[in-house]
Order: structure tokens, then sequence, then C-alpha cells
């Protein structure tokens, strides 16, 4: 078919057909653009009908570029991990949190950490005050996570944490309470977030430069590679990005750029790309612009799947394929008329589904007001098991495929993710870019022209600037007991009490010497330490010491 004949038509039906209804109804004053700012057509047409223009940008599902899922079947076959990220207060709470979401269907583990544990310290240290499993549980030794999985069978569920600069030394205490409950590591399933590169840019709790972390990071793609082959040694994060206020392409461009580096480096370290790469995944953010968001995962398959075979060589197509979890927009969520959360996480959660995500996890409606309580977080998994039991959605493969306005919106934002990947790279890489402000100053002024349009009233926000009423503040909202730092230090202090302190002594001389040679692979040395019941923040200063502490750069 001709494609001029196409576009000839078009212009027909806007000077006859469309332009007698507007003369009569013209259109609403609304801005017709997606959450990002990209202008949506009033109809789109194919650009063509080409056959092999067809296999190159779209193609089918499970084959190179993966535009339409990684897998032939997708959620014919298996539908995605239900992973609610959960955790708060101490390891025994947390616990009994896990083993309620396990029994009304989750099927993977997610593991939110406070915030000392993010950075480093322990319970005790005086950085910590006021922040003790506020966020997230408190993980001081290897003995906290044995209790946090009490009773949890590591060798049947999968386990995703988020964890980024002590990444190494919650990855170790995983180990070591598999091995005490008899799971090896061969068996092992999960992820660590382990992207240190989104810190520095938009989530802050970093703790060494960007030199050190990088080779952390290589390190345990090296021994996970070899010792831990089912565990996913990195999910390189574009949530917390967009949290920070990108766009949709900004979110894409930033997170590939991301990847890059961690490549990079895993290759100067001397790795084989097909050796690690099948086990990167990725972790991105579902907004409320439900066609927007299906064109964004689409358009990230796209281009990662052309970065790996053309820029890094990769044989094998599992390199190739970008795997992801999606978490709803916890950004999105409003504190005013809380039920409205549960309509706008059921939209993100259609856009991650149709968008072909691996897992997902789906926000609870009350977590703009605080900690998620149960019924709150049960509501938020029957979102996703309704969409995957109730939709109808899953039967297809890409059910969006084929729709002239997905399709073009998928090519617009990957034009623009090309043209900020191309930048980063005039600018030396990614490490560059985010040491020059660049990355920072872009979601900066994305982000305060998103909030002027909500005090402008130009973008509508239901409850918030238009639908307002006035609603008591829920009464059930789940707070962290004010004790929990003291019950915290005496656990630890109990643990330094009855550990072997010489063998402790001697496993972080041993790492802080390791530490010195840049050749040598820091994980076994963790581990060690781990096991003798060395601190999370006892690790962390031996490594402090040596590396010294990242300082941010300031951007305006």
């Amino acid at each position: 078919m001709d494609i001029n004949k196409i576009i000839n038509h078009k212009t027909k039906w806007e000077k006859s057909t469309l332009k007698k209804v507007l003369e009569k109804f013209p259109e609403r004053k609304d801005d017709f653009s997606t959450g990002s700012w990209v202008p949506v057509e009033r109809v789109a047409i194919p650009e063509t009908f080409d056959a092999d223009q067809y296999l190159d940008k779209i193609g089918f599902p499970g084959e190179y570029p993966f535009t339409r899922g990684v897998q032939p079947t997708m959620y014919r076959g298996r539908l995605w991990t239900m992973r609610q990220y959960a955790g708060f207060g101490s390891a025994e709470e947390s616990n009994k949190r896990y083993k309620y979401l396990l029994n009304q269907g989750q099927t993977g583990l997610s593991v939110a950490f406070d915030l000392p544990t993010q950075i480093g310290y322990d319970s005790d240290d005086s950085h910590s005050i006021g922040e003790v499993g506020k966020v997230g549980v408190a993980i001081d030794t290897l003995e906290d996570m044995e209790i946090l999985f009490d009773g949890i069978p590591l060798d049947k569920v999968s386990t995703s944490m988020t964890i980024n600069a002590p990444a190494s030394v919650l990855l170790a205490f995983y180990i070591a309470v598999g091995e005490k409950n008899g799971v090896s590591k061969d068996q092992l399933r999960g992820t660590i977030q382990n992207d240190i590169l989104k810190e520095y840019i938009a989530r802050g709790t970093y703790i060494f430069p960007p030199k050190p972390s990088l080779r952390l990071i290589t390190n345990i793609f090296e021994y996970c590679s070899a010792e831990i082959p089912k565990w996913n040694t990195i999910s390189i994060s574009g949530y917390h990005i967009r949290e920070a206020g990108s766009t949709a392409a900004q979110e894409v461009a930033f997170t590939l750029a991301d990847g890059i580096e961690y490549i990079k480096a895993a290759v100067k370290a001397g790795l084989d790309v097909d050796k690690f790469a099948g086990r990167l995944s990725f972790f991105f953010n579902a907004h409320n612009d439900l066609l927007e968001e299906v064109a964004k995962f689409r358009a990230a398959r796209r281009i990662w799947a052309k970065i790996m075979k053309e820029k890094f060589g990769a044989q094998n197509e599992r390199s190739m394929m970008l795997r992801f979890h999606t978490q709803t927009g916890g950004s999105t969520l409003t504190a005013q008329q809380p039920d409205n959360n549960i309509v706008r996480v059921t939209i993100q959660t259609l856009a991650a589904v149709l968008g072909g995500t691996q897992s997902l996890h789906t926000n609870s409606k009350d977590e703009a007001l605080g900690l998620p309580t149960e019924q709150a977080v049960r509501i938020a998994l029957r979102t996703q098991q309704i969409v995957a039991h109730e939709s109808g959605i899953t039967h297809s493969v890409d059910p969006l495929a084929g729709s002239y306005h997905v399709e073009s919106l998928t090519d617009k934002i990957e034009d623009e993710v090309w043209t900020y990947l191309n930048k980063i790279e005039e600018l030396g890489g990614m490490v560059q870019a985010i040491e020059a402000g660049y990355v920072q100053k872009e979601i900066q002024d994305a982000a305060y022209k998103y909030q002027r349009e909500i005090e402008d009233n130009k973008r509508i926000l239901v409850g918030v600037n238009e639908f307002k009423v006035e609603d008591p503040m829920p009464d059930d909202i789940l707070k962290v007991d004010p004790e929990l730092r003291k019950r915290q230090i005496e656990k630890v202090t109990k643990v330094r009490e009855n550990r072997n302190s010489d063998q402790v002594q001697q496993k972080l001389e041993a790492l802080g010497q390791a530490a010195v040679d840049p050749s040598a692979n820091l994980m076994p040395y963790i581990i060690d330490a781990a096991k003798s019941y060395a601190t999370l923040g006892e690790i962390c200063n031996v490594l402090r010491n040596e590396f010294g502490e990242h300082q941010e750069s300031i951007v305006l």
C-alpha cells in the first residue's frame, strides 16, 4: 500500500470532515500532550508499510530488538512476579509482614531497609538518631537478617533488596543466612539494586566516591557470575530518577546511560559481557499517562538491545534483553482523598503490564501519609491479581502493538532518549555528566516545570487543586514504635558481647588489606566478616577508611 495515499487522505479529511466539526464544536483548550510534554497528534497514521522496517523496529516477542517483549509468550506462559515492597521497624515486625503477604498470594519478597542501613551505619551510631526503622527495616548484623527471613524458604522464594552503597554487605548477610538454613549459594534467587550512580543523581544514599563504588559493583558481577548464577547482580534504577521529577524520556535515557557505565566498568575489569550481562535487570516507574508509559517501556527494550549488540558486541540474545521490575509512582500519590490513589495505582498497573514488566510492586493508597497498613497493602496486591486474572489483557503477548498512536509515541521517546545518550557520551560518560551537574539540572528543570503547572492549575490533580473536599485525617496510620532504636541498640550490643572479637578483628583487617589492592575481589572478605557477626557499620567503616566518602556537587 502506498503510504502517500494515506497521507493525502488525511490532509483531505482535515480540510473537510474535521474542519466542519471544529467550526461548530471547538476542541477543549487542554494542552494535548503527554505527562512529559510530548505533543499528542489528533490522529496517528502508520509511518510505513515496509516489512524490513517493521522487523527492524518492532519484530516479534522474544526476538531482537525485543520491542514487543523479552519472552515469546509473555504472560500466556507465566505471570509477572507480584513483589510488594515491604519492611519497617524491626526484623521481627517485617518478618510477620512478609509471611502475611506470602499468605495473600504474593510471589516474591522485596525488602525495604531503613535509612541508617542504606548509608552503612549501625543503629547505635549517632548518625542514626531518629531514623531507625522509619522507612524500612533496621539491619545491623547477621542476626537481624536471620530473624528477617526466619521460616521463609530461600530456595523457593525470590528476594529483591533495595540497597545500594552497602549492597555487598547485605548480599553477604543473605548468603550467610541461606547457608545456615541449608540453602547453597547456587540455589539463591533474587536481586540487589546495587545502582550507585542514580544515588548521586536523584536519591542521595551513597557512601563512597564513584571509582571505588564501581569497583564494588564489578566485584559483585564477577563473584555472582561464578558463585550465585541465579542472582540478578544489579537493578539499574530509573524509578528514583522519575520520582525526582524527570520526564519519561529522561527516565529511560539516564537509566540506560547508568547501565552503559556499569558495563564499561565491568569490561574494563576484564569481564566477558556475555558472562554477566544476562543477569542485569532494570527498575522503572509507572506513572498515570497510560499510553506514554507503555511506549516508554517498549522504547527502552529496543534501545537497550541495540546498545548491547552494537556498542558492546554482545552475542548472546539474553545479554540484549532488557528485563525490568516496575513500581507504581509514589510521587503521584496524594495525601488528600487517599482512596483516589487506588484508581491511580490501577492505571499504573495496567501501564506496567501492557508494557511487558517482569515483576511489579503496587503502592498502597495510604503511602502519602505514612507506612502502609495491612488493609492498604492487601488492596494494592489485589489490584495486581485482578488485572492478572480478570482483565483479559494477559491473553495477548503485546496487546497495544500496531496502535498508530503507541508506535508513534514509542518512536518519539526513542528519538529523545538517543539525543540524551549522545549528549552524555559527548560529556565523557555518565560519571562525568553527573559530576558536571548536567543530569541533575535536566531533572530539576523538568520537576520545576511540572510543579509550576500544578500551582497554576494547568495540570489538574484530582483532590489537590480541583475537586477538593475536606476529609478528616485517617486514624489508622501505621507508626513505628519510638522505642525501637533502644531495642536495636540492645540487640547489637548483645551480639558484640557474644561474638568472637578476635576473629571479627582479624576478618575486618583482612578486608582492609584487600581494599588496598585494586585487583582483589572484596566479596569473599565481606562475606567472611559478615559470618563472624561483624556489624554493617564496622564493615562499611573499614571501606570508608580506605575509599573515603562522596561529596555531593551542588547544582543550582
